[in-house]
């Protein structure tokens, strides 16, 4: 008796112990999931910078972002269309909202960049990205008052520095004369936008995935068109070549798609602090990225910007506040 009581003791603590541990395996799953989504993010966007390189001459800035989301959103529709039917009265409801959406985090975002790397080299458009997680906790600060641990503080100084000498192209004089390359001012304008957008997420309407990437991909159509319509009388615009047409097939599908259902989807598993971190990763795929298809010149500040910008992510992300156990 005093055995099988000891082994119905021993079956009952094992029991509890794998119901405590059931929530932490599934916190490292999830965990684990969202790293996987926000790293084909980085690599995905990594390589929209340098497609937006190889487009020019092959296709206009503008040109290029009106033409990826009609493309996008034809496939949406293809696709998604009984979905979107489903949660129609949301998007009715919140339509506003979801196309500022569109408007600032897919072509505000894309249109900045494509006339950045006209002026500056894919490398230091993608480098110049990871200010993006910085950028992010200075709004939440400011707005939310969420705050950061102080290795994250570090973390993202380290990133910052890695910023800097990327945009002063090595040259941190140059920071002092404020003579900062048209490009790469044109770059940091698109990081501030889009961490505008990540934050802004945390309003995002409770509705499935389809739905949500739907509304604001039609959002982001409507307010490329008039950017579209300035290039032309501009008399810049420039009809895709075959090449061009490679490009915007690409930024329509990956960039435009399926980065974005991955982003958000990280977002929400994660959280935006620590999901924004992930931007950092941009610089890694888009030099790598760069070096292979563009041939651009990989230069010592590089290297050392690069150093600095997974440093960054290192420290900030081992030293995030744990989550209440």
């Amino acid at each position: 008796m005093a055995s099988r009581g000891f082994s119905a003791y021993i079956s009952n603590s094992r029991a509890s112990s794998a119901i405590l541990l059931l929530p932490l395996t599934d916190h490292i799953i999830v965990n684990a999931r969202a790293y996987v989504y926000l790293s084909i993010t980085a690599l995905f966007w990594g390589g929209n910078s340098v497609a937006g390189k190889m487009a020019v001459g092959h296709v206009s800035p503008m040109m290029l972002t009106t033409l990826r989301w009609l493309i996008a959103l034809a496939v949406i529709l293809v696709l998604m269309t009984p979905q979107i039917r489903r949660d129609w009265q949301k998007i009715r409801q919140h339509w506003l909202q979801l196309l500022a959406y569109g408007a600032i985090g897919f072509t505000m975002f894309n249109a900045f960049l494509y006339s950045a790397v006209q002026y500056t080299s894919a490398i230091n458009a993608v480098i110049l990205q990871a200010g993006i997680p910085m950028l992010i906790f200075i709004f939440n600060f400011a707005l939310f008052k969420m705050k950061a641990s102080f290795a994250q503080v570090i973390g993202f100084t380290v990133t910052l520095i890695g910023v800097l000498i990327t945009a002063a192209h090595g040259d941190l004089a140059s920071l002092v004369r404020l003579s900062f390359n048209f490009g790469d001012a044109l770059m940091i304008l698109a990081c501030i936008v889009y961490a505008a957008y990540t934050v802004a997420l945390r309003w995002k309407p409770a509705m499935h995935w389809q739905s949500f990437i739907a509304a604001p991909a039609f959002g982001a159509l409507l307010s490329a068109i008039p950017l579209l319509v300035w290039e032309i009388g501009k008399d810049a615009a420039i009809m895709p070549d075959a090449t061009g047409w490679a490009i915007v097939l690409y930024a329509a599908i990956f960039p435009s798609l399926m980065s974005q259902v991955l982003y958000v989807r990280g977002v929400e598993m994660i959280g935006a602090n620590r999901a924004g971190l992930f931007i950092n990763a941009i610089p890694v795929f888009g030099t790598l990225l760069s070096v292979l298809l563009v041939e651009e010149i990989f230069r010592p500040f590089h290297l050392v910007a690069l150093a600095l910008v997974l440093g960054g992510i290192a420290v900030a992300e081992r030293g995030r506040p744990k989550p209440p156990q």
